[in-house]
């Protein structure tokens, strides 16, 4: 099997070096390459993650346009979904090809469409399956090969299961764990109620830390402020923010801070710094909402949100729209003289 271990890890790395200390979950229909160079900008160590991406969509699709990046990205990881060991082999080692730091598995999405392929949250139920998954992959890829899951599915165990199937990966060889503290109903709530409604378990995760000292586990789920991301990484190796990380933007750059030391910069300067990106997209062919939909929720909280938001959506659309609509929605926070981070 390919050694797979990073140079911080080999060496024994320093704990601010940790790969996976700081994370931006893969959201769907959030998470595109636009998204993830905003993030970037907010957020210079965190580790990145595209929308899920099937594993034949990757093989027949638009790979161009499902896979594409931007170098200041990384690190970026690549999530799969799938549940065939030999096409999820041949979807990681494109992902690898085209320069992904990571391949991800897709254990945790509850949708209907998910379940109807049988991946996501429904292979909780067959680990046999998800470890051979797992060693495929690893098998075809230099890269590290991770897996994100939930704490079970329905009326599982919270216990036995997650630790049966925990140990099943491991067998595999699998090193880095994402989990989110929630069990999945993949009957009867949507996906969306499946990320508010069943209560989050963090002790669980911390259980299995402790189950399992070999493992780089990351908890995911219900983060969203610097205070509670450092009490769990007292517990496990790396906290992973979602839905905070999309609304509130601004607190990745507060945990970047809290993290790694990295001075704070003003919400204007983070747009400035957009803008050579968005230009040269805009160029491209991409059109400004794409862009610029990702930035509403960078001012929340504070003075001047509402009307940097209302300006943005009602402006961004029209025609021939560039990075002067950001501008004047800056100009509507009257923050536009701003000198100090928030």
């Amino acid at each position: 099997m390919i050694e797979r271990q990073t140079a911080p890890e080999r060496a024994g790395g320093a704990e601010k070096l940790r790969p996976w200390r700081f994370c931006v979950a893969p959201m769907m229909d959030w998470t595109d390459r636009h998204c993830r160079y905003f993030h970037r900008l907010l957020a210079p160590h965190a580790r990145l993650y595209t929308e899920m991406v099937t594993s034949a969509a990757v093989r027949h699709g638009d790979r161009a346009r499902l896979l594409g990046f931007d170098p200041a990205e990384h690190p970026v990881a690549l999530q799969l979904g799938g549940a065939e060991p030999a096409e999820l082999a041949a979807a990681a080692r494109i992902g690898a090809e085209m320069g992904y730091d990571e391949i991800n598995l897709n254990v945790g999405c509850p949708s209907d469409r998910v379940q109807s392929g049988r991946f996501g949250a429904c292979l909780m139920r067959e680990p046999a399956l998800v470890a051979d998954c797992v060693r495929a992959m690893q098998d075809a890829v230099a890269v590290p090969v991770t897996v994100k899951c939930r704490i079970g599915v329905d009326e599982q165990d919270g216990e036995a299961d997650l630790s049966a199937f925990v140990a099943a990966l491991v067998a595999a060889g699998l090193r880095v764990l994402i989990v989110h503290a929630r069990k999945a109903w993949l009957q009867g709530l949507s996906p969306k109620e499946n990320r508010e409604i069943p209560p989050l378990d963090y002790p669980r995760v911390y259980r299995l830390k402790r189950e399992f000292p070999e493992l780089t586990i990351v908890l995911n789920g219900g983060i969203v402020d610097p205070g509670t991301a450092q009490a769990h990484l007292a517990q496990v190796d790396g906290v992973m923010l979602g839905r905070a990380a999309y609304h509130d933007p601004y607190t990745l750059a507060r945990l970047e801070q809290a993290l790694f030391g990295t001075p704070l910069p003003t919400r204007e300067d983070v747009l400035r710094r957009l803008e050579p990106y968005l230009v040269e997209r805009l160029r491209r062919g991409d059109a400004l909402p794409h862009i610029a939909r990702h930035v509403l929720g960078l001012y929340l909280g504070e003075p001047g949100a509402r009307a940097f938001r209302r300006h943005l959506s009602e402006q961004m659309r029209r025609p021939g729209a560039g990075f002067e609509v950001i501008a004047e929605a800056i100009a509507r926070t009257g923050r536009r003289d701003e000198r100090r981070a928030a």
